[in-house]
């Protein structure tokens, strides 16, 4: 069966089943020009970068996160949603997609429309004072703060601002996962998009879906350790959202 045949069946799949949803992950986001982690290019092949997202580290030097994140974070303000985010969005609002979780920390789903969205790592939308209780900023407000080099801080005690970003030591935001995991067991079909599959629980979450006599659907340019569970199987992200824009665009 040829690539545009299988995406047909891709477009079938989705607009038949009766609980679909998406589990996206840092691939996604290359197309808007935003870099991954573990991917090909990603930043692991460069520096030690458990270390930006680490709790004690963070507690002890800040500037590193600040610094590292601000292409990858901050600037995405002004980065456009990828034609993943906008198919993505335009499947939810036709009724297809009912929920979408990501790992992603980028804003750029919300920014793309769509509106049930799952932070399982949490979110930037505000940056919160480790010391001060009720302390919040918005991310706007960081953003232009990071943007002209300086790093955003408590009005109370000048301490460094934490985003609502999950760090590594931190426990995830128990309410978005109990929503994930409830959305997953609920699928008929998950979308796995762009992710290695590697990070748990994320990675969890199309096995909710299999044991409960779901699919799954993968599109990631690396192998992950589901892809001989998948009933479809894809290596590029936009080959397969530009035959799914074309399709919908016919309909």
């Amino acid at each position: 069966m040829s690539g545009s045949e299988n995406i047909k069946k891709l477009y079938e799949k989705i607009r038949q089943a009766k609980h679909c949803t998406a589990l996206t992950g840092a691939g996604v986001s290359t197309l808007s020009g935003i870099r991954d982690f573990r991917g090909k290019n990603g930043l692991y092949s460069e520096m030690d970068a458990e270390k930006v997202f680490d709790i004690s580290y963070f507690e002890k030097d800040p500037s590193l996160y600040y610094e590292v994140s601000s292409s990858l974070i901050y600037d995405a303000d002004e980065k456009a949603p990828s034609v993943v985010h906008n198919v993505l969005a335009e499947l939810e609002k036709r009724g297809f997609l009912k929920a979408l979780i990501t790992q992603n920390i980028d804003l750029l789903h919300s920014k793309a429309g769509s509106v049930n969205v799952i932070e399982i790592h949490g979110s930037p939308k505000y940056h919160y004072c480790l010391s001060c209780s009720g302390i919040r900023m918005p991310f706007e407000e960081a953003a232009v703060v990071v943007r002209r080099g300086e790093m955003p801080r408590c009005p109370k005690c000048a301490r460094v601002l934490k985003p609502a970003i999950t760090f590594f030591g931190e426990a995830l935001p128990a309410a978005a996962l109990r929503e994930a995991v409830s959305e997953s067991q609920e699928s008929d079909l998950m979308l796995i998009l762009g992710t290695s599959l590697t990070v748990y629980p994320a990675a969890s979450m199309p096995q909710y879906t299999l044991r409960q006599g779901g699919e799954i659907v993968i599109v990631n340019n690396m192998s992950t350790p589901m892809d001989d569970m998948a009933s479809l199987h894809f290596e590029d992200l936009s080959e397969v959202f530009e035959g799914l824009k074309n399709l919908m665009e016919a309909d």
